[in-house]
């Protein structure tokens, strides 16, 4: 005869596992929901970033954008010496200019680098451009038009042309500006070590009254 102990002993082992197995699904279900939420909550904040991000670099855009000349004298609340137009390009007198004559030319979109505007309205820049230095050579008679395009103290890209003749402040700004570029070169030789000896002799040879 089977001891009664025995059974019951058996039973409460069974009941036993059981309730171990059922706590274990239990946590494992509640460490699944709380991984669940974390990861949501992750998610959630993580979207809410790029979303501010993306509102405060809307927001700027949109407060360089009313705060800029350019976009005034495009919109005509600024007055300006218009020079050259059409549907995408405006070119103007520069207030300030190096020469008579000098002039911006600047898209009619607000975006603050030449390399940011579209295919179209590159075209229609550079071709704004070159219209307008041709018409300065005409009525000018320049030497050349000197070119470079801006985008940083004002954000809104801007061609310069200025007229320049040899020797204008223009005209020795980027030779200086060459000779600074070629010198590294040259000075480079004269660390050499046939220049040193060349040099130490020329100096020690050298008669002084």
């Amino acid at each position: 005869m089977p001891c009664p102990f025995i059974k019951v002993g058996l039973s409460y082992i069974k009941s036993s596992a059981f309730s171990i197995q059922a706590g274990i699904i239990i946590d494992m279900a509640q460490k699944s929901q709380e991984s669940s939420r974390e990861s949501n909550q992750e998610s959630n904040q993580e979207s809410n970033q790029e979303s501010n991000q993306e509102s405060i670099q809307e927001s700027d855009q949109e407060s360089n954008q009313e705060s800029c000349v350019f976009c005034d004298i495009v919109a005509g609340r600024i007055r300006a010496h218009r020079i050259w137009e059409d549907e995408l390009t405006l070119c103007i007198l520069d207030i300030n200019p190096f020469s008579t004559g000098h002039s911006l030319v600047i898209p009619k979109r607000h975006v603050p680098w030449w390399h940011e505007l579209s295919n179209e309205e590159n075209s229609s820049l550079f071709k704004g451009a070159g219209i307008v230095a041709r018409k300065m050579m005409a009525a000018l008679r320049p030497n050349f038009v000197c070119m470079y395009a801006r985008g940083r103290r004002i954000a809104h890209t801007h061609i310069f042309l200025v007229p320049t003749v040899k020797g204008d402040v223009l005209d020795r700004f980027f030779n200086a500006l060459e000779l600074f570029q070629e010198s590294p070169a040259h000075l480079a030789g004269l660390r050499e070590e046939e220049a040193m000896i060349d040099a130490a002799d020329l100096i020690r040879q050298a008669e002084t009254e």
